[in-house]
């Protein structure tokens, strides 16, 4: 029940609604006994009397009791879904804003299809734990002990039956289906996360797949795993019906035993005959309100299981949970000791990086692929919470700063950038809302783009866009945002040299003053650069100008070597 904590505290939330819910289904259920035993004695009141008024008026009641049951099971289906969707529209707001710090590592840890499973189908799991978890129990519950209690008062031995019938088939067959359901639920939701993922997948590689022929191959898979989504579907609806037969079972063997014990009390002048056919309609009506427990352990087990794998989402502690933001100026940086190994990770992807970026300087860092430039990035935009070392952010401890207000003081160009469905006017907003139309051609012109018009669709990722033209854009949001800081990973690889060489100078012209970090496989135009970082295996092996690195004749100088060689 602890999984289902923090979704009982957002229901509780909507304590009027449910208060209503609750008290109309009482109403309708106690209406609905109430007609059936009305309807029972009336049977024998008319065989018995022939006094018209007696009837009529028991005739009135039942029509009473008719219209307050269904009036009443409106009220409870008005109430009880108001307080659902009320319950599911904070906990997507929840939800999403214990999400949203965890976003920038949540790709390392979830495929994105098993994500998507988990944010939409898990979350609309939820939406049964107030219809079918939370108050039909506690409706249940009041409506068979008011029952009870007006059945003891014509026998004690019936009521003890109804209690027992209670017992059975509110608590004792759900608790067994429950037991069994989650031994068996985790394959059914297993199943579906893993269709989920490889249908995501699929799409996305989809063009791939027909290139290299491998479509087919692919879609085999996914039918295996529908196919085995829909064997687990199928025997989990077997699993509710055998609930659901085993329920009206016994609610069914427990209306013939009041039956029989009424007429055996008859028989021995115990019970008047009157009340007989009336115990017995109580009987069946009251065991008519007990189908929801029938699926209650379904529903139980699946919001119980939804609600765990949303927490595992977000049970990552959110460390960055400094409230500074950076003072107006400029930003140096100091890395001492620095080291980071990926979670499942043997080899360190940082270990022991130590440097200096000085306010104003304009730093490379190079270095064979997997060597830890990107890694670096991303712990100087506080993404990643090193394991050992400190990061400093003008002499102070990164982890004192807000990461949202770090981030508003820096430009960064990732290596995948996205681009929204819009034009290059609404992409470019992104960065200044308050940018002109003027300052957004500016921008473009100095990355090359200025052939493209502001009202240039865009399409969905970008996908309308070359390579080298996404880069661009990115650069040119970066430079509308304007900042002191500029964190630049791979920003031209797409870009032509010569291209590329112009943007770095009016990139270095727009920022003077400025502080740099490009991360870069190209090792040429490095010589306006103040200090040049080179990388290996999380290490650094080398650090200086483009000149003294030349000069030692070491890892850098042998890097330069090669790429001569290659594109001699």
């Amino acid at each position: 029940m602890k999984e289902l904590k923090s979704i009982f505290k957002l229901t509780i939330m909507e304590k009027k609604d449910v208060a209503l819910a609750v008290l109309f289904g009482f109403i309708a259920g106690i209406a609905g006994v109430a007609l059936l035993a009305s309807s029972g004695y009336l049977v024998s009141k008319a065989a018995l009397t022939s006094q018209m008024t007696t009837l009529v008026v028991m005739a009135a009641c039942l029509k009473l009791f008719g219209f307050v049951s269904a009036l009443s099971r409106y009220a409870e289906r008005l109430y009880s879904h108001r307080a659902t969707f009320t319950m599911l529209s904070n906990l997507r707001v929840s939800f999403f804003e214990r999400l949203s710090p965890l976003a920038p590592n949540l790709f390392q840890r979830y495929r994105s299809g098993d994500l998507l499973a988990r944010i939409v189908g898990d979350v609309e799991s939820l939406q049964n734990f107030l219809l079918r978890v939370f108050y039909p129990p506690v409706v249940l519950a009041i409506v068979f002990l008011s029952t009870i209690f007006f059945a003891s008062f014509f026998s004690a031995t019936v009521a003890l039956v109804l209690f027992i019938g209670f017992l059975l088939t509110v608590v004792v067959v759900p608790a067994l289906f429950a037991w069994q359901k989650r031994k068996t639920v985790s394959r059914t939701r297993a199943s579906r996360a893993a269709l989920s993922t490889e249908a995501t997948e699929f799409l996305y590689g989809f063009r791939d797949l027909k290139i290299y022929q491998q479509l087919e191959e692919k879609e085999g898979q996914l039918q295996r795993l529908v196919d085995a989504y829909a064997v687990e579907q199928r025997n989990e609806g077997q699993r509710e019906n055998y609930s659901q037969s085993a329920n009206a079972f016994v609610a069914m063997l427990v209306s013939l035993v009041v039956l029989g014990l009424g007429a055996y009390f008859v028989a021995v002048g115990e019970l008047e005959g009157l009340y007989l056919a009336m115990l017995v309609m109580l009987s069946l009506a009251v065991f008519e309100n007990v189908t929801p427990m029938a699926v209650f352990p379904a529903y139980y087990e699946e919001s119980r299981k939804a609600a765990s794998r949303l927490d595992k989402v977000v049970e990552e502690p959110v460390q960055n949970e400094g409230e500074k933001g950076l003072q107006p100026g400029h930003i140096g940086i100091t890395l001492k000791d620095v080291s980071y190994t990926y979670p499942q990770e043997e080899r360190p992807a940082l270990n022991n990086v130590s440097l200096n970026l000085p306010p104003g300087s304009k730093t490379a860092i190079v270095g064979p692929s997997g060597s830890g430039k990107s890694t670096l990035l991303q712990v100087l935009l506080h993404i990643l919470q090193t394991d050992s070392g400190s990061v400093l952010v003008n002499g102070e401890d990164i982890n004192h700063f807000d990461q949202e207000k770090l981030w508003s003081r820096t430009n960064v160009v990732l290596q995948e950038n996205h681009f929204f469905f819009g034009t290059i006017r609404s992409n470019l907003a992104i960065a200044s809302e308050e940018a002109t139309d003027e300052q957004m051609k500016s921008v473009l012109e100095k990355v090359e783009l200025d052939a493209f018009p502001l009202s240039m669709k865009v399409e969905e990722k970008g996908q309308n866009l070359s390579g080298g033209e996404k880069q661009r854009l990115a650069i040119a949001r970066a430079m509308l945002k304007g900042e002191a800081l500029w964190l630049l990973d791979e920003p031209v690889s797409s870009i032509d040299s010569m291209t590329a060489k112009s943007i770095y100078s009016r990139l270095f012209e727009q920022g003077k003053e400025d502080t740099f970090v490009v991360i870069s496989h190209d090792l040429s135009g490095l010589e306006q650069l103040d200090q040049i970082i080179v990388m290996e295996q999380g290490r650094i092996v080398e650090m200086g100008s483009y000149k003294n690195l030349m000069e030692r004749r070491g890892y850098f100088y042998g890097l330069k070597k090669i790429e001569k060689s290659v594109f001699a």
